[in-house]
């Protein structure tokens, strides 16, 4: 399958830029595709470093998939939307998106691998269920797939120019000033801890989340936030940069102490609004608070 994109953000490498855009597509498996020539701008085969200028048209030659070796699970799935194109699923937490080392099982991808069938989107190169947007294993919420590769991209591109609106719910430790705000720092991996994120003016990469309160206890504030981006940690990285980490959170400072029902972080993925890859009307679905949540902000009342 052949792909035409257009760059928007000038000084970015080639395989920062794909893994970017393409986001089913894994940094290595962006840097296989140029190794093996099958990138180019203007007729010319890209390096993996080559930096991309704004307005440049890389044209992607996207393999067709070869068979997955994750088997599929009938694993119970929430399934919020769905038809031919796309499935919206409120994962819940504690539920891991990918399989991964210490994790070759149970997890989403599994899951929906039984549930689609051979109904994939094959955009990395294997066919597996295209996952569009990732959320933390101990993040609870709506998660979108494609079912697709025409699908894939065209939601890729939708979260490339912000038009896929996600938006969150947290409860975060402490009170916040103002009743509304917007975070506006890059976020970049830590540089001695390779499983966190981290604010990095030099090398990170922007990232902007809006806040509104919702909700105001003693000791913890119940926040709505919007992505404008979508980075790694976003939301916990950027709450903990205000000295408000997301309650239950210890990779980012955020206490779970007299929070007995927290099994992860108190954030969830509420709403998704996306254009239909195919017919191009927008599509909002929501989901509740879990009981987890429901749980904190009952024990958050009776702090007051």
């Amino acid at each position: 399958m052949n792909v035409t994109l257009t760059v928007e953000q000038s000084g970015l490498r080639a395989d920062q830029y794909l893994a970017g855009v393409l986001d089913g597509l894994t940094r290595s498996a962006a840097q296989k595709l140029l190794e093996e020539g099958r990138v180019l701008r203007r007729g010319k085969a890209l390096k993996k470093n080559d930096k991309l200028q704004a307005g440049d048209e890389v044209a992607v030659c996207i393999p067709d998939p070869t068979p997955v070796e994750i088997v599929p699970q009938d694993i119970p799935l929430d399934v919020v939307y769905e038809d031919g194109d796309v499935i919206v699923v409120n994962k819940p937490v504690g539920m891991v998106v990918h399989p991964a080392p210490g994790h070759p099982d149970g997890t989403l991808v599994n899951a929906l691998l039984h549930h689609c069938g051979q109904s994939l989107s094959g955009i990395n190169g294997q066919l597996r269920p295209g996952i569009v947007h990732r959320i933390d294993r101990d993040t609870s919420g709506l998660i979108i797939a494609a079912k697709n590769d025409a699908a894939h991209l065209a939601l890729a591109e939708q979260l490339q120019d912000h038009s896929l609106y996600r938006e969150y719910e947290a409860v975060v430790v402490g009170n916040l000033r103002e009743d509304s705000g917007t975070v506006d720092l890059p976020i970049a991996r830590h540089p001695t801890d390779r499983k966190k994120m981290a604010v990095n003016h030099l090398n990170g990469r922007r990232a902007v989340t809006h806040w509104t309160v919702l909700a105001r206890y003693p000791g913890y504030t119940h926040i709505q936030c919007r992505l404008e981006t979508g980075r790694t940690h976003q939301i916990r990285v950027h709450m903990a940069a205000l000295g408000h980490p997301v309650l239950g959170d210890p990779v980012y400072g955020g206490q779970r102490k007299g929070f007995p029902e927290l099994a992860g972080q108190c954030l969830h993925a509420r709403r998704l609004t996306f254009r239909h890859p195919r017919t191009g009307e927008q599509v909002t679905v929501s989901c509740p608070l879990p009981d987890y949540f429901q749980a904190v902000l009952t024990r958050c009342g009776r702090l007051v």
